[in-house]
């Protein structure tokens, strides 16, 4: 049997396995290993994801923007020089 997969939970944006901020490092390392000879797609479908946890945070929060989440959901795919 597979091991549980950290995914989002929504509309909290938090991961379903360990709790923490979605992407965690568990699901960074597993998308990674998925893109890693298309990181442009990666970044596509991470800032598709961005937007709809935006307005999924900022419904939660009484319609207030919620903090930049670039970093969150796109800052880290891109490689370190």
């Amino acid at each position: 049997m597979r091991g549980r997969e950290h995914l989002p939970s929504r509309p909290t944006w938090r991961c379903r396995v360990c709790g923490i901020a979605w992407p965690c490092s568990a699901a960074k390392l597993r998308l990674l290993g998925e893109y890693r000879s298309d990181r442009a797609a990666l970044t596509s479908h991470l800032a598709a994801l961005q937007v709809e946890a935006a307005e999924h945070l900022a419904q939660l929060d009484g319609d207030v923007p919620p903090v930049d989440l670039t970093e969150r959901f796109v800052g880290w795919t891109h490689p370190r020089g």
